[in-house]
């Protein structure tokens, strides 16, 4: 009875708010897209936008490339000619594909160099070396770092295959906005929306879920909150893939100067979702799968430069930093 109460409950997650301004010079900005390393899906959403500007669509298709290269053994990382062709000249990511992080070893490397080994009981006591044990089972986690274009050239040996995020545009029409205000997170009753609330209408609307609420639906019985407002367009993109840290920087900067000519938009939104069985969140903090596997955050950027920060975690995850 336990076990089937346990299924029954819905994945908890934790969730950090915060407000702040581009200008400020304190701002977290910069450093928490920097440290969050391995991205998966990066959303932006643009109300009262029908088409988007040439400088922006050419920044979204310039996220790539990024690289798979089959059988790849570790110890490829952590040679000296490795180091000196990627570490020393610049940031290198690379995670491992197609594995469990619950279930499987599993292996990233920080663009700083240090190397992040999650491994099962068996595999870890065979290698030798000293860890501690993961919060979320009875694996060993080490970490270690390395003292000592290309790509496709340095792994030619090996099975490499070069691929390219994956883009989907699309126009969504008469949408129904919740009204925000930058300087009320937390809303005013009848006068503007909470960044929870927000943050549960956002994941409708990448989810393409109906906010009709209509009595015939089955599936969902959402409804977008209020109050709100209906825009006759909105433009939402969504890139796919293994986006780099650096390309997001570079959207969001762009998407912050959106409001340098007038727009009829109050806000925009900047989405992103890291990769389920990365086996860090944010910096060096451990992530787990546990029923979900979230690590992701989002930006809502107003006209007046003041923007909204949400990060979310599972629940056994480390808070957001």
């Amino acid at each position: 009875m336990a076990t089937l109460r346990r299924l029954r409950e819905a994945p908890r997650h934790l969730l950090v708010c915060e407000k702040s301004n581009f200008g400020n010079h304190k701002s977290r900005h910069r450093h928490l897209v920097q440290t969050h390393y391995y991205n998966y899906r990066v959303s932006f959403l643009i109300p009262e936008c029908g088409i988007l500007s040439e400088e922006l669509k050419n920044l979204v298709m310039q996220t790539g490339p990024y690289y798979f290269v089959k059988n790849l053994p570790l110890h490829e990382l952590i040679t000296p000619e490795f180091i000196s062709t990627f570490i020393k000249k610049g940031s290198c990511y690379a995670l491992t594909c197609n594995t469990n992080i619950d279930e499987d070893n599993t292996v990233a490397l920080l663009p700083n160099g240090k190397l992040i080994l999650s491994l099962d009981k068996d595999t870890y006591e065979e290698t030798g070396l000293q860890g501690h044990p993961s919060q979320f089972s009875g694996r060993k986690i080490m970490k270690f770092s390395s003292e000592e274009s290309t790509m496709m050239s340095y792994f030619s040996k090996y099975q490499i295959q070069e691929h390219q995020p994956k883009v989907a545009l699309s126009t969504v029409r008469d949408l129904q906005c919740p009204v925000l205000q930058s300087s009320e997170l937390e809303g005013a009753p009848e006068v503007s929306c909470q960044a929870l609330e927000l943050f549960d209408w956002l994941g409708a609307v990448f989810s393409n879920v109906s906010l009709n609420n209509e009595p015939n639906n089955f599936i969902s019985t959402y409804c977008c909150p209020q109050p709100s407002t209906v825009v006759a367009k909105a433009y939402l993109c969504t890139i796919t893939g293994f986006i780099l840290p650096e390309k997001i920087c570079l959207l969001l900067e762009h998407l912050c100067h959106y409001f340098d000519e007038l727009k009829l938009a109050p806000w925009v939104t900047l989405s992103v979702q890291g990769f389920a069985d990365s086996p860090v969140s944010w910096g060096k903090n451990e992530h787990g799968f546990w029923k979900g596997g979230e690590h992701l955050y989002n930006f809502v950027i107003f006209n007046n430069q003041d923007y909204w920060l949400q990060m979310a975690v599972g629940a056994n995850d480390h808070c957001p930093p």
